[in-house]
């Protein structure tokens, strides 16, 4: 081996690592939102994901570990997809803007398979006080950037900015769950979304 091949391994065996890793994460994010957390075994996870145990258990102290990085990585994409929308459907209006995000929140619900993961399990499995702060640590600084503006533009009373997003982000969280867990998901998220419209515009200055 070459003194370069000696240099370059390291970043190669990091490289296969991470790649097992998001194997894994894939595979559970595949499993998990088809059958729940209690209906996966740790077997299928590796089938799926086409590692070994050993590697399961390299990246992840167990399954309720490598479920926490599965929401999370889900958390991540709706951030990222709340985030693209906002640039796709600019809008002059930064209580608008709020809207946005809000509906985007909501039609995340109504994925089924998604809203297993991140709403419906995850407050059992992690604890209530774990998956809060998940949810908020991905959620506040979007939400914060949003008011920011607000405020900004005006549309909004200056006022501190990390309770008001703190609050809505909850609020969100919670109408979120509801849809989830309706019996009737569309129905629900068509009696929640004007509520939740109304209680954004109650912020206007």
């Amino acid at each position: 081996m070459t003194s370069s091949d000696a240099e370059a391994a390291p970043g190669r065996q990091a490289a296969r690592s991470e790649a097992t890793r998001a194997k894994l994460i894939d595979a559970g994010i595949k499993l998990f939102s088809e059958r729940g957390f209690a209906g996966v075994g740790t077997e299928e996870i590796v089938e799926q994901a086409e590692v070994t145990r050993g590697a399961l258990y390299h990246h992840f102290g167990d399954k309720r570990d490598l479920f926490r990085a599965v929401h999370e990585t889900l958390e991540g994409r709706l951030v990222a997809e709340i985030a693209a929308a906002l640039e796709s459907d600019p809008r002059e209006d930064a209580l608008e803007a709020l809207e946005v995000a809000s509906r985007a929140v909501l039609d995340m619900a109504l994925d089924s398979k998604i809203a297993r993961v991140t709403l419906i399990d995850a407050p059992s499995v992690l604890g209530w006080e774990e998956w809060r702060e998940i949810d908020t640590r991905y959620g506040l600084g979007l939400t914060e950037s949003v008011l920011t503006a607000a405020m900004e533009a005006g549309r909004i009373k200056s006022q501190p900015v990390t309770p008001l997003a703190h609050l809505l982000v909850a609020a969100l969280g919670e109408a979120a769950i509801m849809v989830a867990t309706a019996s009737d998901p569309k129905r629900a998220r068509a009696e929640i979304e004007p509520a939740l419209s109304a209680l954004l515009h109650g912020l206007a200055s």
